[in-house]
């Protein structure tokens, strides 16, 4: 049961869950809700799969929805939003399951206020694989500062190019390399912006972030 628990915590966010978003492309939109659903129920088995103890789950769930609570507040924000600077510095203390939950809880419960539909699962596997990754490369992260905003820096970009797939295939009904290279031309300022605004916030918040949550971490053995 523990190898099962270990493979899925891999293979959900890696294989199944980015499975599930791709065939949320081919399906009409009024499956859309459906595939919310489905995404976020594997969400929800990654958290479960990554958690041996009872006791330090129901803690690292509550931290976790904190966490989301800071990242649906930052995106509230004009032009330069820290949504994702937060992801990252939840990932690192509370581990890379947690780090999925948080990033795709954040799309699911923005989008209550910015309107949800077939954009909201590609948020959802964007932010998650963003957390997931602080998450499992938390000790280097955590030593090296500028590790960390490189990181924070290349997963700006990865969130915009990835999301311009949606936006060119929703836009076009098909995947065009052509149409994806003008369409991410386009967006290049706002993803300059988006990464910048990452490095900015987490140099920011992750000396007070890392004070608090180390404390945190070794009092209930997070």
């Amino acid at each position: 049961m523990k190898r099962l628990r270990a493979a899925l915590c891999y293979l959900l966010p890696l294989l199944v869950i980015p499975i599930a978003v791709g065939v949320s492309l081919q399906l009409p939109t009024k499956y859309t809700a459906l595939m919310i659903f489905i995404v976020a129920a594997l969400t929800l088995l990654l958290f479960v799969c990554g958690i041996e103890q009872k006791e330090i789950g129901t803690r690292r769930l509550v931290l976790s929805v904190i966490f989301m609570a800071l990242a649906v507040l930052g995106r509230m924000l004009p032009m330069v939003k820290p949504v994702t600077a937060i992801i990252i510095l939840g990932a690192l203390y509370l581990g890379k399951e947690s780090g999925f939950l948080i990033g795709a809880g954040t799309a699911l419960l923005s989008n209550v206020f910015f309107g949800q539909g077939p954009w909201t699962v590609f948020q959802m596997l964007a932010w998650g694989c963003i957390g997931w990754g602080a998450g499992a490369m938390h000790q280097a992260l955590r030593r090296h500062k500028v590790l960390l905003l490189i990181y924070g820096c290349m997963t700006g970009i990865a969130y915009s190019m990835l999301m311009d797939i949606w936006t060119v295939v929703w836009h076009y009904e098909a995947f065009s390399l052509d149409m994806y290279r003008v369409t991410l031309l386009a967006a290049l300022p706002y993803t300059v912006l988006y990464a910048f605004s990452n490095v900015l916030f987490l140099w920011l918040m992750h000396k007070p972030v890392d004070e608090k949550l180390s404390r945190i971490e070794i009092k209930y053995g997070l």
